[in-house]
Order: C-alpha cells, then sequence, then structure tokens
C-alpha cells in the first residue's frame, strides 16, 4: 500500500518524488524524529519545573490562601485612604479629639495590614498544599507549552524552510542540475510545487510530530478548536507565501554565491521579529502599511491567543476596514483577509516565478501584468487609508479610540497620516517596475529588427500602430509603459488634492501646507515628479542597451547618481529653497521648493526637465533603431 503511494506521488509530481527519494533516508528520518520528541521533552520539563510543592509562596498565584488574603488588603486599603482623608480634614478644623480616635483606628488598620503581609510575602510562611489551585496550574501549564510551540513552529518553518528552499535552488545551478529542470517536460508549476513540498519536508516532520502535543496542550488549556485550526489555516498560507518568496528570491540573487540562503532566512528572521515586536506593543492597522503587517502571522496568531503577548485589547484589531467596509469584525473576516492578503501576494510571486523558470533572463513581469500589479497595489494602500475612526481630536489630546467623545474622523487627516506610507510603498513599486520591466539589448534588438514584419502581416490601423507595441510588448522599451504606471500611481493623489479642501467639512488647519503651497502649484509638483521618474526609466533603458556585459550595473549606478548627487551638491553647498528655489526644483526633490517658487519658476523647472526628458527619448530612439540596423547588418552578413 505504501510503496502504491509512494507509485502515485511520482505520477503527480515526479519533482516532489525526486526531493522525497533525496531526503526520506532512515537516518535522517530518525533524527528528526527524535530530535522533535526531544525538544518536546525538554520544553515539557521545563515548564514542570514551576511545579508547586510544599515551599510554594503564600502570595504565588495558584494558592487560594493567598488570595483570601490578598482580598483582604483590597478591602483594608480603601478604609485606610479614607481614615487618612478624615485626619487631614480634622487637623485643618484642630479637633484634637477626633483625630486622636480616628489615628488609633488607622493604626488598628495598619497593623492588620502589616500582619497580612507578613503571612503572604514573609520567606517562613508557605501555601498549605491543599490551598494550592493545581487545576488552574495545569491549565497554565499547558497554555505555556502550546503558545511556546506556536511561536516555534512560526520561526522554525518560515525561517528554516527559507534557507533550504534558497539553499537547494543555489545547490541545483551550482551543479548544473537546474538546467535539466528547466528544459523537463513538466511545469513550471509542478516542478516549484514539488520543490516547496519537498525541499523542507523534514522541517514538516518535526513539526507533524509536535501536532498532537500541540492539539492537546491547547484543548487542555481550554483553547477552543475552532482558533487552533484558524492558527494552522494561517501558518499554511504564511509557509506558501514565504516558501514562493524563497524560491523567487533564489532566482533573482544568484550574484550573492554562497550567501542566497543566509541573506534569504535572515530577512525573513528580521521581518517575523519586527512584526513580532509590533504585534506585541500595538495593534493598529489603521494605515497603509497594514497589508505588510498582515503577510506576518504574528498579528492574527496574536488575537486567536491572547495570552500569547499579554495583551487584551485585540478588539482594536476587530476594528480593521477596507474601504470603510469592516472586515474585521469577526474571527472569519480577519482570517479571509489574512489567507486573500497572502494569497494574493502569492500569486503575484508566481507570475514572476513561471516567467524567470524557463528563462533566467527574462523579466519577472510583462507590461500588462505591470499595469494589473500597479492598479492593485493602488487599491490596497487606498483600501486601508479609508478607514473609519475618530482620529482628529481639536483639543490636541492624543487619540485613544472609543474613549474620546471630542474626537471625530476626518478624511483628510486620514490621508495626511497615511502620505508617507503611500509616497515610500509607490516609490519603492516604480524603481522595481523599472528593474523588472526595462528589456535588455538583445530583447530590444530582436524587436527593432523584426517590428517592419509584423507591421507588414497586421491589417488595421491600430494592429500597425507602434504606440501598441511600446504599450504591450516585452521587448520594446518601457518607456511608455512607466508613464502609464505613473499615471495610474498620481491619479488618486492629484484627485485628492482637488477635492480636499471640499472634504473639509470641519475646516481644520491640516490643510495649511495645501494653503501655503496652492492647488495648482502642488498638481505642478506631481507633474515635476512624474517627469523625473520617466527621465530616471529613460536613463535606466539606455544604459541597459550598452554593449558591455555590465549594463544592468551602470543602469543602477547611473539612476543612482542622478538621484543623490543633486541634492548631495545642493546641501554640501549650503543652497537653501527659499533662496534659489529652481536649483531644488530641478533636483531629486523639488517639492521642499514650491512653497517658495512662483508659478512662472515651476513651469520653467518643468519645461526644463521635460524638454531633457525629449532629449533623452530622442537619443534612445536613434539608440534602438542603430542597435536594429547593427544587428541586421551582422544577420545579412552571416547568411
Amino acid at each position: 500500500m505504501m510503496l502504491n503511494f509512494i507509485n502515485r506521488i511520482g505520477d503527480l509530481n515526479p519533482q516532489l518524488m525526486r526531493e522525497i527519494k533525496g531526503r526520506l533516508k532512515v537516518f535522517p528520518v530518525i533524527i528528526t524524529f527524535v530530535s522533535s520528541l526531544f525538544g518536546q521533552l525538554i520544553l515539557f520539563l521545563y515548564q514542570l519545573r514551576e511545579l508547586p510543592g510544599n515551599r510554594y509562596s503564600m502570595s504565588g498565584t495558584y494558592c487560594l490562601e493567598g488570595v483570601t488574603y490578598r482580598q483582604q488588603l483590597n478591602q483594608l486599603y480603601p478604609q485606610i485612604n479614607q481614615l487618612q482623608q478624615q485626619i487631614s480634614l480634622f487637623s485643618k478644623a484642630k479637633n484634637a479629639v477626633k483625630v486622636q480616635e480616628l489615628t488609633q483606628q488607622l493604626e488598628q488598620l495598619r497593623a492588620e495590614e502589616r500582619s497580612i503581609q507578613n503571612v503572604l510575602y514573609s520567606s517562613n510562611q508557605f501555601c498549605p498544599l491543599n490551598q494550592i489551585d493545581m487545576q488552574l496550574w495545569w491549565r497554565d501549564h499547558w497554555e505555556y507549552i502550546f503558545l511556546s510551540l506556536s511561536v516555534i513552529f512560526i520561526f522554525t518553518l518560515l525561517v528554516a524552510g527559507t534557507y533550504l528552499l534558497i539553499n537547494n535552488l543555489a545547490q541545483e545551478e551550482y551543479r548544473g542540475t537546474l538546467n535539466f529542470l528547466r528544459l523537463s517536460p513538466q511545469s513550471e508549476t509542478s516542478i516549484l510545487t514539488g520543490k516547496i513540498l519537498g525541499v523542507p519536508i523534514l522541517i514538516y516532520l518535526a513539526v507533524g510530530v509536535a501536532i498532537p502535543l500541540h492539539i492537546w496542550a491547547g484543548h487542555s488549556a481550554n483553547i477552543a478548536l475552532s482558533h487552533i485550526f484558524s492558527f494552522y489555516a494561517v501558518l499554511v498560507a504564511s509557509c506558501i507565501f514565504f516558501y514562493s518568496a524563497a524560491l523567487l528570491f533564489g532566482f533573482f540573487s544568484r550574484f550573492f554565491s554562497g550567501f542566497q540562503p543566509w541573506l534569504g532566512s535572515g530577512i525573513v528572521l528580521v521581518f517575523l521579529t519586527i512584526t513580532m515586536q509590533l504585534a506585541t506593543t500595538g495593534t493598529y492597522l489603521n494605515n497603509a502599511a497594514a497589508w505588510l503587517r498582515l503577510l506576518s502571522p504574528f498579528d492574527l496568531t496574536g488575537y486567536l491567543f491572547p495570552n500569547l503577548f499579554r495583551r487584551y485589547n485585540w478588539e482594536l484589531l476587530e476594528q480593521v476596514q477596507f474601504f470603510y467596509l469592516p472586515i474585521g469584525k469577526n474571527l472569519v473576516g480577519l482570517l479571509g483577509l489574512h489567507i486573500l492578503n497572502s494569497g494574493l501576494w502569492t500569486y503575484w510571486i508566481w507570475q514572476g516565478l513561471k516567467r524567470r523558470f524557463r528563462n533566467p533572463n527574462a523579466s519577472m513581469l510583462s507590461k500588462s501584468q505591470s499595469y494589473l500589479l500597479v492598479a492593485y497595489l493602488q487599491t490596497i494602500l487606498w483600501g486601508f487609508t479609508l478607514q473609519y475612526e475618530r482620529n482628529y481630536c481639536p483639543s490636541g489630546s492624543h487619540y485613544t479610540p472609543s474613549l474620546s467623545s471630542s474626537c471625530y474622523y476626518e478624511v483628510n487627516y486620514q490621508i495626511g497620516q497615511n502620505f508617507p506610507w503611500l509616497v515610500l510603498f509607490n516609490l519603492i513599486l516604480l524603481f522595481s517596475l523599472i528593474v523588472v520591466i526595462s528589456p535588455h539589448r538583445q530583447a530590444v534588438q530582436d524587436w527593432a529588427r523584426y517590428r517592419h514584419q509584423n507591421i507588414s502581416s497586421r491589417k488595421g490601423f491600430w494592429q500597425n500602430l507602434l504606440l501598441k507595441d511600446l504599450i504591450w510588448s516585452e521587448k520594446s522599451p518601457a518607456i511608455i509603459t512607466m508613464a502609464i504606471n505613473l499615471m495610474m500611481i498620481t491619479t488618486p493623489l492629484i484627485i485628492w488634492i482637488l477635492i480636499a479642501p471640499i472634504l473639509n467639512a470641519h475646516h481644520l488647519n491640516n490643510l495649511n501646507w495645501l494653503s501655503q503651497i496652492g492647488q495648482f502649484k502642488a498638481i505642478l509638483g506631481v507633474a515635476l515628479f512624474i517627469t523625473l521618474m520617466m527621465i530616471y526609466a529613460t536613463l535606466a533603458q539606455r544604459m541597459l542597451l550598452l554593449k558591455t556585459p555590465k549594463r544592468s550595473f551602470w543602469a543602477i549606478a547611473t539612476v543612482g547618481a542622478v538621484i543623490f548627487l543633486p541634492m548631495i551638491f545642493l546641501v554640501m553647498l549650503g543652497v537653501q529653497p527659499q533662496k534659489a528655489p529652481i536649483l531644488w526644483l530641478v533636483s531629486t526633490f523639488p517639492w521642499n521648493a514650491l512653497e517658495y517658487a512662483t508659478i512662472p519658476t515651476i513651469f520653467i523647472a518643468l519645461l526644463g526637465e521635460f524638454s531633457l526628458l525629449v532629449l533623452l527619448n530622442f537619443q534612445l530612439t536613434r539608440q534602438v533603431r542603430l542597435a536594429g540596423e547593427s544587428a541586421t547588418k551582422a544577420l545579412l552578413a552571416g547568411s
């Protein structure tokens, strides 16, 4: 029966069978099995050392007699405070008799307090064994084991699994067997799924051996089975996302050589550590970065098991919204949000995996996919930005959800608070798109050489249009594609700038920056940003058409120099935007000078940058034409 099962696995996914045969050998399996059991035993015994005994303190959590004494103390404290206040009042009234009477009562209460404290906190007083609540202790004991195993599962699966996958890809690349896999008739999905399921299989085995103890500990700690299995669903979704990202990282980071697995798993470890700390200290997800937090399993794990981080205000997590839709009101909504978020990003990663697996030199995304990715990211950024809450307090007091009745919702304030996140994520996206969709010299040569053949074989105006090739063809320069993506990114921002005064129903001062700059100048600032990004994209594309083998390096170096050098020179020379706004307007950060520049000055800067963009694209067009002509001549000469 086992042999038939193994053969069936081989028929369904030969790559998975290959990975299983290479790893599920007797000795590694025994070591993994024993190590997992030994770790569980250590965890159980470590907590068992806290078992209450004959010398258990009277003030301990599980001493029932100590609880009674603490209740007596809690009853004494208000009486003592009341007597102290009365003594103070009668002292002011100079009623010595009453003061003496109250003082005697206070001394009696103080003596009673000291007597109870001596019993509670004396090193010679121990809780009787029959007064120890062992049922509560065992419940907390099992909860400690359950929560510890939960955290161990997360770090073991995500960090160690990421390391193994990246290391396996690096070894396959080094041995040359990865090229054989590329030539295999199996689909990319089958091969890469086999990698994800097979490479970390010993880790799966170690965790699987601990699952019975994990479930038993959770059940003994009175944790609902629905929460336990919801945690497993979150963990599976996180594993699929991180393992897919690990494979993509392995394809893109070949130049790191043997450092690849350490770098990849280190990034995952840092990300998990940071998100665990954020889940410990705060649960606010009312910002545009919520999607990034939700890629980590810790926020939802803390929601499922509140004692994990000793926080009891996880109801704040239930207030998460998406375009004002209350999707976090219940467990199903939060679980669906986490799985959907991880699943959609996994989908985008797999688009890149499928393209890069067969052809290591292919771009990670096609131009059409880049449009969809930009639209998707704008949707989730603005969706998590637009959440209803009482976020603005006129008194200047700090906002506390559901506690301040003087606070109210202000949409402009909400967008303004999230504006840095919107800028940061979109800048990362734009520069990443320049890297992943800009074709290299050979691809552009092929496009330039064969375009006239495609034109002659098509009918109709749109089919013969150069613009269609520039928008959709993967081998054409990516300048028009970047322009379209920039328009998709900046359109919501421009709309907000135009309607922000209308949305300012309470006439607040959080739009002073817009009043100082002016709507028209703010829109011109967006136009300057678009022009700058187009210049960067054009420079990168020109560098990628060089004949040097280090084209990618020169593209990154050139764009980096154009971004940072002007700013460095302005700072070193002490040029201030108030005194020389035109210099700042043509630099990398023109927004600093918008307030101090006149509209004609901004137009001059915009015209200058646009002229530079036109010149660069004219030279790029000539460079593409020459590359196509030289390739055609070489082809004709060879024939």
